[in-house]
């Protein structure tokens, strides 16, 4: 049961991080309008289901404006709203106070900040001056810390000599062309399901200015500008997904059988050879893989 929406407000952003699944940049376009933002809430209100919502981006606060009216039209709206960002506005403590107070006041609820050595090299990063200043304005606020992947050795329960990633990055998007030369890979054959999403009953979604409503950023259930959200949503049925029933029912190796694609001998992890495999399968697949955005292919479609 679908409980929550996320907004990627806008697919630009100030930084251009090489682990970002979203290809963003300054380049990037693709942010919504506030009557998007309405029609979406409109139909996530349809639902019944839906509690929360959350803006992302992107950088959110790029489009200060329209994301504090998005944030005091959900709210009024009933639901829980939340935030993701980068905090690059926070050049002191005081100067975010005077960013996340008026967002406080629209009825934000919870504020998450991007704080690592991709967003910056030193302890004094803008996401910890504005956690500071968050929690003096009394936000329930967290932070997301990703870092370089290293090779860890095998831990408890772990099969001896399985190479073990850490650092938390998501190898889809730029993470795939930037962060997975040098990494030990496995047979492509290994990879039999998918651990990182609820493909069967999605308990949220993220939702993009060009309407893709993603299962999985870059695997959409289709386009709320041609399918309202709501009918959509009702009408999902994962095993018939052309992308997802595939990799229920064996993961990025079923994925690339059913199609006969081309693929590498080994990969780093499901993500990987299930992001590689998906870009493949563009051209057949327009409605349920997109945007061209997420996969680096188009910075504006």
């Amino acid at each position: 049961m679908l409980e929550q929406i996320h907004f990627l407000l806008t697919l630009t952003c100030n930084y251009e991080c090489d682990h970002c699944f979203l290809y963003c940049s300054p380049r990037s376009q693709g942010t919504f309008t506030l009557a998007q933002i309405r029609e979406v809430l409109s139909e996530a209100k349809k639902l019944g289901s839906v509690n929360k919502v959350c803006f992302e981006g992107g950088e959110p606060l790029l489009y200060y404006p329209l994301l504090c009216n998005a944030v005091k039209e959900a709210g009024d709206m009933g639901f829980s709203v939340g935030m993701v960002t980068n905090a690059y506005m926070s050049t002191s403590v005081m100067d975010a106070e005077l960013w996340l107070k008026p967002l406080l006041e629209a009825g934000i609820e919870s504020i998450t900040m991007s704080d690592d050595e991709f967003h910056a090299k030193s302890k004094n990063s803008p996401a910890s001056r504005a956690r500071e200043a968050a929690k003096k304005l009394g936000f329930n606020t967290g932070a997301i810390s990703v870092q370089p992947p290293s090779v860890q050795p095998p831990g408890e329960g772990q099969e001896k000599g399985a190479p073990i990633i850490g650092g938390g990055a998501m190898f889809r998007g730029r993470a795939v062309e930037k962060l997975t030369h040098g990494l030990p890979a496995r047979d492509w054959r290994e990879f039999t399901e998918c651990p990182h999403e609820e493909l069967l009953s999605p308990q949220r979604v993220h939702v993009d200015a060009f309407g893709n409503v993603h299962i999985c950023q870059g695997i959409s259930m289709g386009n709320m500008w041609q399918t309202p959200l709501a009918e959509l949503v009702r009408g999902y049925r994962a095993q018939e997904h052309p992308v997802c029933g595939p990799l229920l029912q064996g993961g990025p190796a079923e994925l690339i059988r059913r199609y006969d694609l081309p693929h590498e001998n080994a990969y780093v992890d499901e993500c990987h050879a299930c992001f590689l495999a998906r870009k493949s399968l563009i051209e057949k697949l327009p409605l349920h893989l997109a945007p061209g955005q997420v996969y680096g292919l188009a910075e504006n479609a």
